[in-house]
Formats: structure tokens, sequence, C-alpha cells
């Protein structure tokens, strides 16, 4: 039986800058054809090095990496063909229009005119583009940008995307039309890499991810197995009316922010409707409730929490 194809396999991959700076200490990947993965880590974690080794932007020291089954060693070209890369920075030809943007890149991989046209008026119409199709690139906006980059990195129509960091600077509505169309996107079988420090971004699109600290794969599981290592999750509660005084509930946890605002840690073990059965028990009504912090972003904190030096 043949082997299955992986969209990235990565086996001991080693970078080390003539700084003599490890950047990558032995790093096992692999990423499944048709996945939404998430690529996570702090600053300075490996992140941009690692995506920078797959497009040859950056030149391993050793290890193997394959894209599509195929060895980069041995053919890059090929193997880079199959990726569409969307960088963190602008990088665009700000005195052309999307159109000739466009053009020019699905010219680079050798697609004609009479199929790159109806290619480009897809991507340039499912984000929202269509009607700057002939604006000068430097007359859009930020977020026009970064849809723009999106579009130019499919053109060629890759089988695999790589994000980093699409939505940064973008606002709530265009974050929720990037979202969508990457939901779309990914349905269609198009793999999907994505890094972002939107980490409500990561829970709410990826199936699975990888968590890189220092050089090194701290984690790599499926989303819900992660977040199901979360022991409690602390709440952010608004009341209906003041609190006169310090209450006590029975199960959980509570901390006074203002007189109508409290602080509620709810263990993993404990439901939701014993926490408002014990407001009730309290006759205290709640107005609102809302997670002090993302699920993934709390464990994200802990795991790559370093320790402080010693003053």
């Amino acid at each position: 039986m043949a082997k299955p194809v992986f969209a990235i396999e990565i086996e001991d991959l080693r970078k080390t800058y003539a700084s003599s700076f490890e950047a990558l200490k032995g790093i096992d990947l692999k990423i499944e054809k048709g996945d939404f993965f998430a690529l996570l880590g702090p600053n300075g974690a490996g992140k941009s090095t690692l995506i920078g080794i797959l497009t040859s932007l950056i030149l391993k020291t050793s290890g193997v990496t394959r894209i599509m089954g195929v060895d980069t060693d041995k053919n890059m070209p090929l193997a880079k063909s199959y990726l569409g890369l969307v960088p963190q920075e602008y990088n665009l030809n700000i005195f052309e229009t999307p159109t000739q943007i466009l053009t020019n890149q699905a010219g680079y991989y050798g697609i004609l005119p009479k199929i790159a046209k109806p290619r480009i008026e897809k991507y340039l119409g499912e984000l929202d583009l269509l009607d700057k199709a002939h604006s000068p690139t430097r007359m859009l906006s930020g977020g026009m940008k970064r849809r723009l980059m999106i579009a130019r990195a499919l053109v060629h129509e890759p089988a695999i995307l790589i994000l980093d960091e699409p939505t940064a600077g973008v606002d709530i509505e265009l974050r929720k039309l990037i979202w969508n169309f990457l939901t779309d996107l990914n349905k269609s079988g198009i793999t999907i890499i994505l890094t972002t420090h939107y980490l409500e971004e990561a829970e709410s699109l990826c199936r699975n991810i990888a968590i890189i600290d220092q050089g090194r794969i701290i984690e790599n599981t499926r989303m819900q197995n992660l977040l199901a290592k979360l022991k409690e999750q602390t709440y952010i509660v608004e009341l209906v009316k003041p609190m006169r005084k310090e209450i006590r509930l029975t199960h959980f946890p509570l901390k006074r922010i203002d007189e109508t605002t409290v602080e509620v840690s709810v263990k993993r073990s404990l439901s939701m409707d014993k926490l408002f059965k014990d407001f009730a028990a309290k006759k205290i009504a709640v107005r609102g409730i809302r997670e002090k912090a993302n699920r993934l972003e709390q464990l994200f904190l802990d795991m790559t929490k370093k320790e402080k030096p010693v003053a």
C-alpha cells in the first residue's frame, strides 16, 4: 500500500544562523492534506524561520522537508509550486493595480491570460475587491491590501496556503469576511497553515495545532484535545444591581472588580448551570457574562511561560 501523502512533512529540521543562534532544534511535524492547521508560538520561537525554510527564503542547516510528497532538496521549484504564501508585511507594488499584480503573479507560474482572467475576477470578487480592480494599489486601505495579498497567493491555485498574521490590522467586520473566505477555501480541499497572534482566530478556524517555543515543538495535537487540558476558565460577570458587600458562592471562587462586576473561576468539572444556580441562591441577577481570556490564550500563556530571571 502506498504511503499517504502529507501536505507538509518535516523531519529533524534544524537551523543555526551565522551568529550561532539555534533557531530550530530538531523539528518534526506532519500536516495532513486538507487540514486547517495552526502554527503558534511567541515572538522569536522559530515560526518565521520554519516558514522561510519551506518557502526557500531561508536555507536550513539540516533535516528533511517535503511539500506534497516532494523533497525540497531534490526539486524545490516543483515543491514551491504547491505553495501560496501570504506574508505578514505588505510587499505589493503600490504603483500597479490589483489586476496587474494578479496578472503578473499568474505569469510567473506560466498561466495563460485566458485562464488567469476569470481566476482574477473570481478571487477579487470573493474578497470584495472587484470595485478596486483597476485602482492603484497605493490607494487601497490596509485591509484591502491584506486581502489582495491573499488573492495573489491563490491565483495559481496552490494545494497549500500559508498565512502569516492574515488579519493583522484588519477591523472586526473584515476579519469575519476573511474568516468566512478561508473556511470556504479549506472546505474546497486546500490545506491552510495559519500563524496568528489572535488566538481566538486559531481556536475558531483550526482543527489541529502545533505550538513552537524556543525552536522546539512543545505541543502537536488536535485543537479540541488541547482545549480539553484547560482545568478551569475565568469569566467576567456583569450584575444587574450593584453589589454592596462581598459575597461568596458555594462552588466558585469569586473576585470583586467593582460594584457591578465580578470575576469567577469555573473548574472544568463544574457546569455553567451550577454557576447560575449559585447566583440565584444568593438572589443576584446576572446581566451578562464573558470569558476573561480566550481558552487557547490561557493554555498558550501557561505552556510558553518563561522563568523570570533572578534579581
